[in-house]
């Protein structure tokens, strides 16, 4: 039988094992390059802990597969009603507004010109094509706040529902993670429409959008699901939250180059996920690169330990919810 204290000491012994294996592989994954040994080690003790925690997960998995299949039983009970709240988020976003469903287009397209008309005159002759650079940034960057900040209070603003009938109480985080979604595809249109005016050229490996994309909402889902259930217990995280956003959305280079960081902050640019995913964007949209095994690892990490840890706190917590509402 698989307790909380053999979990522990399986995990804390196969952090040992992978941490002794990125050290063995570390040139086929990461290399050595120039980095600091800090920042060397910093990063074998990334990958191992994020392999740890996905492994860790496995292991729910694989000995509580009774427990998982309910969950997926139950899931395709509540499938219809996940559409019916993606399709009302959706719906109510816009509600009774002139222009409707443009505002998709719009909003993304005016955030844009907005951003574009303050800081072209700093940037524009350090990045080619500032509009796409930006853009491609921004609604990566607005999707992660986006989808996050309105799933914290996904479980509060559905008390009513919660406290009188049995609804799976994840739902709720994920409808809001799928709007956002759908909210980004949208603006991916107007990404489009940018690059056709500008005229930059279409490369190739955006067939790959996907990854960066598939890789961006699990991550987000998983902050999702960690922020819903905080919030229920510690109702300020939402005020906290939102200044940290605000923050990150100066710290990331989304409408200034890499280049204009300090020196020593430079590294530190590999802590935060919402860069790591946007870069990864904009190599397949502006620079036709196809991001390495280490970028791919990064990501699928930062995605992977989001998620295991969101699920964890939603699931050991969502009990005590009804208490606190």
């Amino acid at each position: 039988m698989l307790t909380k204290k053999r979990l522990t000491v399986i995990s804390i012994f196969m952090l040992v094992i992978y941490f002794g294996l990125a050290l063995i592989f570390r040139e086929s994954v990461i290399g050595r390059g120039e980095e600091s040994l800090m920042m060397f080690v910093s990063k074998l003790v990334f990958l191992s802990t994020s392999a740890t925690i996905t492994t860790a997960f496995l292991l729910i998995f694989i000995f509580k597969k009774e427990l998982i299949q309910d969950q997926f039983a139950t899931f395709n009970r509540y499938k219809h009603l996940l559409r019916l709240m993606v399709k009302r988020d959706f719906v109510a976003r816009y509600r009774k507004s002139v222009l409707g469903v443009l505002w998709s287009l719009l909003h993304p397209l005016m955030m844009m010109l907005v951003l574009t008309a303050v800081f072209s005159f700093l940037f524009d002759r350090q990045i080619e094509n500032f509009p796409v650079y930006l853009l491609s940034g921004l609604i990566i960057y607005e999707f992660i706040n986006e989808s996050t900040t309105t799933s914290m209070t996904s479980i509060i603003n559905n008390e009513g529902v919660i406290k009188k009938v049995y609804v799976p109480k994840y739902i709720f985080p994920l409808s809001r993670v799928i709007s956002s979604l759908v909210q980004l595809g949208f603006s991916f249109l107007a990404l489009i429409a940018v690059m056709v005016i500008t005229g930059a050229s279409f490369k190739i490996t955006m067939l790959l959008l996907p990854v960066p994309i598939l890789y961006t909402f699990i991550f987000a889902f998983g902050v999702a699901m960690l922020l819903a259930a905080m919030a229920v217990f510690f109702r300020d995280v939402m005020y906290l939250y939102s200044v940290l956003m605000r923050m990150l959305f100066f710290l990331t280079p989304i409408m200034y180059p890499m280049d204009m960081l300090p020196e020593w902050l430079r590294p530190f640019m590999g802590l935060n996920p919402i860069f790591q995913f946007i870069d990864y964007f904009r190599d397949l949209v502006l620079y036709g690169m196809i991001p390495g095994l280490w970028d791919n690892v990064v990501c699928l990490s930062f995605a992977m330990m989001a998620l295991c840890v969101g699920i964890y706190a939603f699931i050991s917590r969502q009990d005590k919810f009804i208490l606190y509402l």
